[in-house]
C-alpha cells in the first residue's frame, strides 16, 4: 500500500500503529506530516495470577497472541486449557491474565523462568539450557504441496500486510491451503509474536495443521522452527535463510523447512518430499528426452 501524498491528511491509525509527525526529506524538499509509526509495548503474560513473561510486542490481536504464546511455550496442549480472563491496559504496558488448571500451573512453576523479550525472543532469560532448547514432538501431518502455491501464498502474504505497508517495521505469519491461497494473517513488530498471534488465530479459527503450510517474512530462526513444529505444521517457507540450529530442530521434528522463498526460487533444507516440483512448461520433442 503506498503512503499517500505529503499534502494530503494522514489516514487514522490502523489497530497497532500511531501516527507521529515526521520532517521528511526527499530530493532536497522538506517536509512536516504524520507518519504512521508501528506500536511497541510491554506485554505482560499471567498465569493464575503468577507472572510469567513479559514480551515486547505490537498491542493487536492480543487474544490470539495470549493463546499462541500458551500453546507454542508448551504452557497448555489444547486451547481449551487456557482461559483468558481479562486483559488490562496498564501505563506501563497491557497485562494479560489467563486461567489454566493447576497441574499446568504446578509445571509452570517448576521451569519457573523470568523473561523479558526484545521484540518477541521469546527464550531470553531462560534459567536453563532444557528450558531454552525445547525439541518438540515429530510433527505427524505429512502433507503435500508445490512451487506455485508456495509462490502464490508469498504473493499473498506481502499483499495482505497491511500494518506493515503504513508503517515499514513488523513481520507478519500467514498460513496459507494446500493450493496457496492465504487463509490468516498476523503481524507484529517482532516475528515470534507475529507467529504465535497466528497459531492463536489458527486454533480460535479451528484450522487444521495439517490443511496448510505457513510463511513468515523473517528469517529462520531456532525458535521459528520449534513453535511451527510445535503447532503440528509441517512446512515453513521463510522469505530469509535458516539457522543452522533451526535445520537441526527441524529435521529431528519432521518440519520441512524451506528458506530464500521468493516468487523466483527457494531453498528446500530438510523433508523436501512435501514440496512437489511443478509440471514441465513445455513438452519434449517425440523421441528425444527434454534437456
Amino acid at each position: 500500500m503506498p503512503r499517500r501524498p505529503a499534502d494530503d491528511a494522514p489516514a487514522p491509525p490502523s489497530p497497532g500503529s500511531v501516527l507521529r509527525p515526521v520532517e521528511r526529506w526527499r530530493e532536497g524538499r522538506r517536509r512536516h506530516l504524520g507518519d504512521h509509526i508501528a506500536e511497541e509495548v510491554p506485554v505482560a503474560f499471567v498465569y493464575n495470577d503468577a507472572p510469567f513473561a513479559v514480551m515486547m510486542a505490537t498491542p493487536a490481536d492480543l487474544e490470539d497472541f495470549a493463546l499462541g504464546f500458551a500453546l507454542s511455550e508448551g504452557i497448555v496442549d489444547d486451547i481449551a486449557e487456557a482461559r483468558i480472563e481479562r486483559i488490562e491496559q496498564l501505563l506501563e504496558g497491557v497485562e494479560i491474565r489467563l486461567a489454566i488448571p493447576a497441574a499446568r500451573a504446578e509445571a509452570l512453576e517448576r521451569r519457573r523462568r523470568s523473561l523479558s523479550g526484545r521484540s518477541g525472543c521469546g527464550i531470553c532469560g531462560s534459567e536453563l539450557l532444557e528450558a531454552a532448547l525445547r525439541q518438540p514432538e515429530p510433527v505427524r501431518a505429512d502433507v503435500r504441496t508445490d512451487a506455485g502455491a508456495l509462490r502464490r501464498a508469498l504473493r499473498e502474504l506481502k499483499a495482505a500486510q497491511a500494518l506493515n505497508a503504513r508503517t515499514g517495521a513488523t513481520h507478519a505469519a500467514g498460513w496459507a491451503a494446500l493450493d496457496g491461497r492465504l487463509q490468516l494473517l498476523r503481524e507484529d513488530v517482532g516475528r515470534h509474536n507475529a507467529l504465535d498471534k497466528l497459531i492463536g488465530a489458527m486454533r480460535r479459527a479451528g484450522e487444521d495443521a495439517g490443511d496448510g503450510f505457513l510463511v513468515v517474512t523473517s528469517r529462520a530462526s531456532y525458535e521459528m522452527a520449534m513453535k511451527a513444529a510445535s503447532a503440528g505444521i509441517a512446512l515453513m517457507a521463510a522469505v530469509s535463510a535458516p539457522t543452522a540450529l533451526a535445520i537441526s530442530l527441524a529435521e529431528r521434528a519432521n518440519l520441512t523447512l524451506i528458506g530464500f522463498a521468493r516468487t523466483d526460487g527457494h531453498a528446500v533444507y530438510t523433508h523436501p518430499r512435501r514440496l512437489l516440483e511443478e509440471p514441465p512448461t513445455r513438452l519434449a520433442t517425440p523421441g528425444k528426452p527434454m534437456p
